[in-house]
């Protein structure tokens, strides 16, 4: 059964009880409902090519914007496409505090060309931030940081084609940053996400929380000592 709105302004759904959407506010995957359809006398006259929504998420309220493109204008309806496109999306999460600092500002603005849909510009800023990250640890860190790619293509179970793709992101253009940039999709702007949290992870996070948490344990012992050592003095 097709979406679409009928002349008396009511958006029809066949899977209406049951949509949901993660939402961009709470971050909850929440079942939507519809709380601002366009009119029907209004769309029919203007005739767009695509038609927004707007819903309530059933978790906190807040608004959810759907824009779909309109299929085929009748004289007691339009049909809407299947697929629909979020202007909204929630932030992509990352802890950030071990990542040295021009990392930390490339990579969150890589997260929200992300978040806004803009894959060939969040490919250039994961390929910058990775320049910075080269720059950082130096030939020997950027050969162990390629021996990583090659694991996590063997442990996500990469195929070549995506693998290749994400290769030439973040290893490609020594000499100029912006040259032999591959064209994202949906698909392989995800991977490289995925990629570059593991990577980053591995190369600042793990070992800065790793560090802490032996400062931390140090730390404890130390104090332990010093309580030993002065009771040892008070006893005696």
């Amino acid at each position: 059964m097709p979406i679409y709105i009928d002349s008396g302004g009511t958006l029809h759904h066949d899977q209406m009880q049951t949509f949901a959407l993660s939402c961009p506010h709470c971050e909850v995957l929440s079942h939507l409902t519809p709380v601002s359809v366009p009119q029907f006398s209004q769309i029919a006259a203007l005739r767009p090519s695509h038609v927004g929504i707007v819903y309530r998420c059933d978790a906190c309220n807040a608004p959810v914007f759907l824009k779909y493109a309109a299929k085929l204008y009748s004289g007691d309806r339009v049909e809407l496409s299947g697929s629909f496109q979020e202007l909204e999306r929630p932030r992509e999460k990352f802890g950030f505090t071990h990542l040295p600092d021009e990392a930390d500002v490339m990579f969150r603005e890589a997260l929200a060309c992300f978040s806004a849909g803009c894959y060939n510009a969040f490919a250039s800023l994961c390929r910058r931030t990775m320049q910075v990250v080269f720059g950082d640890v130096g030939d020997s860190g950027k050969l162990k940081l390629f021996a990583q790619l090659s694991d996590v293509r063997e442990m996500a179970e990469l195929d070549q084609q995506t693998f290749n793709v994400v290769r030439k992101v973040l290893f490609g253009g020594d000499a100029d940053p912006r040259s032999d940039l591959p064209t994202l999709d949906t698909a392989s702007a995800g991977v490289l996400l995925e990629v570059v949290k593991d990577l980053l992870y591995q190369c600042y996070v793990r070992r800065g929380r790793l560090q802490q948490a032996m400062t931390m344990r140090r730390y404890f012992v130390d104090e332990a000592g010093s309580r030993v050592r002065s009771l040892g003095t008070t006893a005696r």
